[in-house]
């Protein structure tokens, strides 16, 4: 079990090791580029030479990029459609120059098509990027809080793409603990975080859940809306992030917070409730 957050890469990759130094991090994620956009620059080598001997000097691993906010497999627009494969296909490039262990990507928000024609253009779009891009890391899919036309927050949905593909070395599951709280996985209390997991063992297996991303809740269980909190802050609260941090079937996995951001104090006292949790006494794991 390894902790950390997202940190920012503003200034340079390089920045983005010491920044994650100063969290205590012992995993985290990254952008390969700017989020906001489609543009992008090649990754300088000696830059990426300095980046990767720093992150074995630092200790932190696995480092993990999450693809941009503006790709969208579930378009029904043909260019956006077409764009978003090709940033997919960029992003797990960039990921094995960065030595990163994985991409992390949301499923997709259907637009202009019915759920079937949606779903198939998400299993066409990672086939295709997994096909071009054939290097050894891992694309993970993760859950989503079902907000609007949000494809994938019942684990149900991820099945549906996960069993298409025999590849399975490729491609797993991120788990966001606040869009499955959203989505109505009652992750506050222990018997829920134990129903949860059945059932996505049952539907998905648990051997192809590969991360979790560890927020807290500002929104209510099944509000259907995507809102991060701080650790304990929230609806999902102590007990359930309690259930979640010792639960045994979870031990060996990366955590990654992405917690509200309004600095580094804000990020220390959020790995500092998360290590409080773990050691807290008088609580059944």
């Amino acid at each position: 079990m390894r902790f950390g957050f997202h940190v920012s890469i503003s200034g340079s990759m390089i920045k983005a090791v010491e920044r994650a130094e100063e969290r205590k991090c012992e995993t985290a994620q990254i952008f390969s580029r700017n989020p906001r956009g489609w543009s992008f620059n090649e990754l300088p080598a000696e830059e990426m030479r300095t980046f990767r001997n720093e992150l074995h000097r630092s200790g932190i691993s696995p480092i993990i990029v999450h693809l941009p906010y503006l790709p969208n497999l579930a378009a029904g627009d043909t260019d956006l459609y077409e764009r978003s494969v090709e940033s997919l296909q960029e992003d797990l490039r960039r990921a094995e120059t960065l030595s990163a262990a994985c991409v992390v990507m949301h499923p997709g928000r259907r637009s202009g098509l019915s759920i079937k024609e949606a779903f198939d253009k998400v299993i066409e779009g990672i086939d295709k990027a997994l096909r071009t891009v054939n290097n050894g890391v891992k694309l993970l899919l993760e859950n989503t809080a079902g907000q609007g036309s949000e494809m994938c927050h019942r684990f149900s949905d991820l099945a549906v793409i996960m069993r298409q593909f025999k590849r399975q070395n490729r491609l797993g599951v991120c788990l966001d603990t606040a869009h499955a709280f959203a989505a109505g996985y009652d992750l506050s209390q222990k018997r829920g975080v134990d129903e949860a997991l059945d059932e996505f063992d049952k539907l998905i297996g648990l051997d192809r859940l590969h991360l979790i991303h560890l927020n807290d809740s500002r929104t209510p269980f099944n509000s259907r809306v995507d809102r991060h909190e701080n650790i304990g802050k929230g609806f999902i609260g102590t007990d359930g992030l309690r259930a979640i941090l010792r639960h045994p079937l979870l031990s060996h996995l990366p955590f990654i917070m992405e917690t509200p951001w309004t600095g580094l104090k804000s990020d220390l006292r959020n790995m500092r409730a998360v290590r409080k949790i773990l050691q807290e006494k008088g609580h059944n794991k």
